[in-house]
């Protein structure tokens, strides 16, 4: 018997792109009034390489998003020619701004009315991402009961342990989860190889291009709670 909906968060609910380009926006903004070394050096994109090159360079923090925002900061900052102790402020400072701008995200269409049906026919909620948006600061904290997210668990989907620190929380097994993603690998296959049933959210187009397949797929969060309806009642006719 399902129990519980587990809900990947960027590019299922919101679309990321537009949020990162307002997070980069408003620190560059920032750092031009509070660090203009760097912005007299760096152009606003200097962002992605700092990430690209925080990726490749120390591949353990790849699956932190936090991490690669501050350890891009404190590289970038200090090419601009600050010393150690004003890069050290300015990339806590500059972070707790970033940090702010992203958790201001829009919506896609019906999540509102999907979240209250299904948060009323009694199922636990929650959240599993690699991102570092937070429930509470987004307005989802009336409907989700948990979240966990890569920076915090130290592995990101589809890790099978980001997954198991969930299952350990809700105290449900997996046959009893239904895990809603964008993410084809990171959510469908990551919670499928834990026995999870799967919703793949389809809002911005994808191509599907892979052998294994999702338990239902939407293509609008308004069909959201009928392709769970029919994930339990094709578990109860078995």
């Amino acid at each position: 018997m399902i129990k519980c909906l587990s809900f990947d968060l960027d590019d299922t609910l919101w679309d990321i792109r537009p949020v990162i380009e307002h997070v980069d926006t408003t620190l560059y903004q920032w750092l031009a009034a509070h660090a203009p070394a760097y912005t007299q050096m760096f152009a606003a994109d200097n962002f992605a390489l700092l990430r690209k090159e925080v990726i490749e360079q120390y591949p353990h923090l790849a699956h932190s998003v936090t991490d690669i925002r501050l350890k891009g900061l404190n590289l970038g900052l200090a090419r601009a020619g600050y010393n150690a102790n004003k890069v050290s402020m300015l990339t806590a400072e500059g972070f707790a701004v970033a940090l702010k701008a992203r958790q201001q995200v829009s919506y896609f269409p019906h999540v509102w009315q999907a979240l209250d049906q299904l948060k009323a026919q009694g199922y636990v909620m929650g959240a599993i991402t690699n991102g570092n948006a937070d429930i509470y600061k987004v307005g989802l904290g009336q409907h989700f009961d948990f979240q966990f997210n890569a920076h915090e668990a130290g592995v990101e989907k589809p890790h099978p342990a980001i997954f198991e620190a969930m299952l350990a929380h809700i105290e449900l097994e997996p046959e009893q989860v239904i895990h809603i993603g964008d993410n084809p690998i990171a959510d469908v296959q990551g919670a499928q190889e834990l026995g999870m049933a799967t919703i793949w959210i389809n809002v911005i187009t994808q191509e599907w291009q892979h052998e294994f397949r999702a338990d239902k797929d939407v293509s609008c969060i308004s069909d959201l709670p009928g392709a769970v309806q029919q994930i339990v009642d094709e578990k109860m006719k078995r």
